[in-house]
C-alpha cells in the first residue's frame, strides 16, 4: 500500500490493513473559505472512521461490512457531538472502500467514488465504484472543471460545487458518503465473490485511479500490472508525472493539479483454495 498528499495541506486519504481486511478512505476536500461544522477537520475524521472501521471489521466475522459502517459512524459521531455542530450541511465526509475476508469469500463495500478492482481469472476484470456524486449538481460540476486549474476564478467555481454538492449530501435525491448519517451504510454497494476467483484485487482512492478514468492513460490490466510489477508508490509517481505535464487541466480537465493518491494491492488470497502452495 502507499499514500501521498496532493495539492492539500493535509493528506485527507487513510488506509487501514489487518490479516483478513483492507480500508481506505478518501475524505472529502473543502474550499478553506466554506465553513466547518466540526473543528476537528477532515484528516481527523477519516483517521477516526478508519481505525474504527478496521476494528469492527476484524474484530467481529459475523457483522456485515454495511452494518459496521453504520456503528462506525455512530461511534465517531459521538467522539465530537458535544463539541461539533454535527446536525449542519457541513461536516466532515469520506468515500468508502474497504474488504474482508470472510471464509471462501471476499466481502466488499464501496460508497462513492473509490474504486474497487478485482481481477477474476477467466472471468476478467471488474471495476466497483459509486459515481452517484457525478449524477448530481451537473451545472456547477461543468464550471468546476473549466480551467485553468491554481486561479482564484477556478477555486471560486470549485467552492461553488461544493457548497452545492452539501446540500444534496445523503439525500434520497442526491449521492452518499460517509459522514454523520448512519444511514449512508444503507446505500453503499455491497456484495461477495469467491476467493479461489480471485487473482489478485486493488483498493484505490480517486487520485490513484485517474490514469484509468480520468486520464485514460492505463486499462484496469495495465494499472493492476503496473501495481503487480512495481507497487502502489510506483502507480503514484506515474500519476504525478502525468499531471505535471498538464498543470493546468486543459488536457485532463479536474477539481486540482494533483489530489490525495491512496492504492493498496491484494496478491495470493487465501493461495490454498486454488490449489496452489
Amino acid at each position: 500500500m502507499a499514500s501521498a498528499q496532493g495539492m492539500g495541506t493535509a493528506n485527507e486519504d487513510t488506509v487501514h490493513i489487518s490479516p483478513t481486511g483492507v480500508v481506505v478512505l478518501d475524505g472529502l476536500s473543502a474550499p478553506k473559505d466554506l465553513p466547518m461544522g466540526c473543528t476537528h477537520g477532515t484528516p481527523w475524521f477519516v483517521r477516526q472512521l478508519g481505525t474504527r472501521l478496521i476494528n469492527l471489521i476484524g474484530d467481529d466475522n459475523e457483522i456485515s461490512l454495511r452494518e459496521s459502517l453504520r456503528r462506525a459512524i455512530e461511534d465517531v459521531n459521538e467522539l465530537h457531538r458535544h463539541t461539533c455542530k454535527l446536525e449542519q450541511e457541513a461536516v466532515p465526509a469520506s468515500t468508502v472502500v474497504m474488504v474482508r475476508e470472510r471464509g471462501n469469500f471476499l466481502e466488499y463495500l464501496v460508497l462513492s467514488d473509490n474504486v474497487l478492482v478485482l481481477d477474476l481469472g477467466s472471468d476478467g476484470i471488474k471495476a466497483i465504484t459509486d459515481k452517484r456524486v457525478e449524477e448530481v449538481a451537473s451545472k456547477e460540476m461543468r464550471e468546476a472543471l473549466q480551467g485553468p486549474t491554481g486561479t482564484p476564478e477556478h477555486a471560486a467555481r470549485v467552492a461553488a460545487l461544493v457548497t452545492a454538492q452539501r446540500r444534496l449530501r445523503n439525500k434520497p435525491d442526491g449521492y452518499w458518503v460517509a459522514s454523520t448519517d448512519p444511514a449512508a451504510a444503507d446505500e453503499a454497494i455491497t456484495g461477495s465473490v469467491d476467493l479461489a476467483r480471485v487473482q489478485q484485487a486493488a483498493l484505490l482512492s480517486d487520485g490513484a485511479s485517474r490514469l484509468v478514468d480520468s486520464f485514460g492513460a492505463l486499462t484496469w490490466a495495465g494499472l493492476l500490472t503496473l501495481l503487480r510489477t512495481e507497487g502502489p508508490a510506483a502507480l503514484i509517481a506515474r500519476t504525478r508525472e502525468a499531471e505535471l505535464t498538464d498543470p493546468v487541466g486543459k488536457q485532463w480537465p479536474r477539481f486540482k493539479r494533483s489530489d490525495d493518491a491512496t492504492a493498496a494491492y491484494l496478491t495470493h488470497l487465501r493461495a490454498e483454495h486454488r490449489g496452489e502452495q
